[in-house]
């Protein structure tokens, strides 16, 4: 298979200084009723989560959606929505204030807040409220051997180490760990890729281990065929996408793993190739 470095535009981008706080769990107080009609009230989103990291297993907590690491927010409607839009995968995060002061971490994921891996020290400090900066970097990537790829929330500190191979005039592959079949895409669909998160629904056993995916876990560079996350999330067979998996199993119907868009493209021009582990613990060299 033909390989070299792809080149990007990255000396036309755009560094922006993002400032967030660590958000406080909420909860609503009411139950969740799971695909048994099983109810139940969970820890999940938000607030500060050191047990789930990147890395962990995603079927192995009793968590709702649950986030890894630091979940983060901007105060006010308008900031918020920039600081997900505007933040991407692979970022350098810096803590402003409180006892981890000075500590760094990076952006790892994105679902209702955005989702930074802290070394396991960091974690064990970092208090909701906490002040957080995101140098963003990232929006606004393209390839410029395969412009019909888009890149959506992959900073170019990522985009380095993705091992995307160039196969063919405007067609390239990237390795992942796995591939997530169309049906089991759920909430996210029909929703812009930039923030958030798109569900895939991996509750039934027997559909994960027929999709082989026991072993899947937060930080995991997935494969999706027969998805266009170009502009918004949705099935259309002519497309393919890939992205990471950001967040432990959701027990909600519809809902399920969270996973976040970094390319999508044409399915002659974006292909998969299959390297088992493949993880942002090692493309990003988090430390554990």
């Amino acid at each position: 298979m033909p390989s070299f470095a792809v080149h990007t535009n990255e000396a036309s981008l755009v560094e922006v200084g993002l400032v967030g706080r660590v958000s406080h769990p909420r909860h609503t107080g009411t139950y969740a009723v799971d695909r048994d009609d099983l109810p139940g009230i969970l820890p999940g989103m938000s607030g500060v989560t050191p047990d789930i990291r990147v890395g962990s297993p995603v079927f192995d907590f009793a968590c709702d959606h649950g986030e890894a690491g630091v979940s983060a927010e901007a105060d006010g409607e308008a900031a918020n929505l920039a600081f997900q839009v505007l933040a991407c995968l692979g970022n350098q995060v810096t803590v402003l204030s409180g006892s981890a002061r000075g500590a760094r971490g990076t952006v790892a994921g994105k679902h209702a807040y955005v989702l930074i891996d802290f070394p396991q020290d960091a974690l064990e400090q970092i208090l909701p409220g906490d002040r957080l900066l995101v140098r963003a970097c990232g929006q606004g990537l393209a390839i410029l051997e395969a412009p019909e790829v888009a890149c959506r929330n992959c900073s170019p500190h990522l985009m380095d180490r993705l091992g995307v191979a160039l196969t063919g005039p405007g067609a390239i592959s990237v390795a992942v760990a796995a591939q997530l079949a169309p049906e089991v895409m759920g909430a996210g669909l029909g929703m812009d890729c930039e923030w958030a998160n798109c569900d895939v629904m991996l509750h039934d056993r027997g559909t994960v281990r027929r999709l082989q995916l026991e072993d899947l876990r937060v930080g995991d560079l997935v494969g999706m065929p027969a998805q266009d996350h170009r502009f918004g999330r949705r099935y259309d067979p002519r497309y393919a996408a890939v992205g990471v998996v950001v967040h432990a199993l959701g027990p909600s119907p519809g809902h399920g793993v969270g996973v976040v868009t970094l390319l999508s493209g044409p399915r002659e021009l974006l292909s998969f190739r299959p390297e088992p582990g493949r993880n942002l613990v090692d493309l990003l060299g988090l430390p554990r």
